[in-house]
């Protein structure tokens, strides 16, 4: 990893966290971008969060919606090691809660299908698969992983049918999925998705399982 893509480091020590959240910004963004609208509003004593960079402020330089090239599996690849350095930074058994928004979502979901299921839980605020689904694409089993998948109802940059088209996905993986669809919303992280990832770190962090 270079010194570029080192991640932002806040909350709680790593080595004294109850759970880690890594939190993955989405395109033109930065993980401080992200310690502003998510991180700084939550209650979130005892977790330790992981913010990951993107080196040039994309993880991938295509649209989540267009087919998938091999120039972007290149991309898609490298950028979701990144996650896992990030993911594996946890002490050996604590959970780790997944976090992203806009393409940060997108590159979670893949994650997810890719490297999951975990102890901990999912959150992709405002996200779709990677691809069409004529691609080939990881498909892992998910085994009830709690998994929470919002949008906007005319969301810019993610449209409702390749929301519908992941929630899909989600459901075959037999993942514990709660979505949301908010009318009108802007591309932002509103009071209700921030809301659902303080109730998911609060089970964790007291012990619980994430039940939405």
């Amino acid at each position: 990893m270079t010194q570029n893509a080192t991640p932002l480091m806040l909350g709680e020590a790593l080595q004294s966290a109850a759970l880690v959240c890594v939190v993955t910004h989405g395109r033109g963004q930065s993980p401080e971008m992200m310690a502003e609208h998510i991180v700084d509003r939550l209650n979130a004593k005892g977790v330790a969060f992981v913010l990951p960079r993107a080196e040039l402020g994309s993880w991938y330089d295509a649209r989540a919606i267009d087919p998938l090239s091999d120039k972007t599996r290149e991309q898609l690849a490298k950028s979701l090691e990144q996650l896992k350095h990030a993911a594996t930074m946890a002490r050996a058994g604590v959970p780790v809660v997944m976090v992203g928004f806009s393409q940060g979502a997108c590159l979670t979901l893949e994650y997810a299908f890719r490297f999951g299921p975990w102890r901990g839980a999912m959150l992709s605020l405002t996200g779709c698969r990677v691809g069409v689904p004529a691609d080939e694409r990881s498909n892992h089993q998910l085994a009830g992983l709690p998994v929470y998948l919002s949008c906007g109802d005319k969301d810019p940059w993610i449209p409702l049918p390749a929301f519908a088209s992941a929630a899909l996905d989600l459901g075959s993986a037999q993942a514990r999925l709660r979505t949301d669809v908010f009318p009108g919303r802007a591309h932002e992280v509103s009071d209700t998705e921030i809301a659902v990832l303080q109730s998911a770190l609060n089970q964790l962090v007291s012990g619980q399982e994430v039940h939405w």
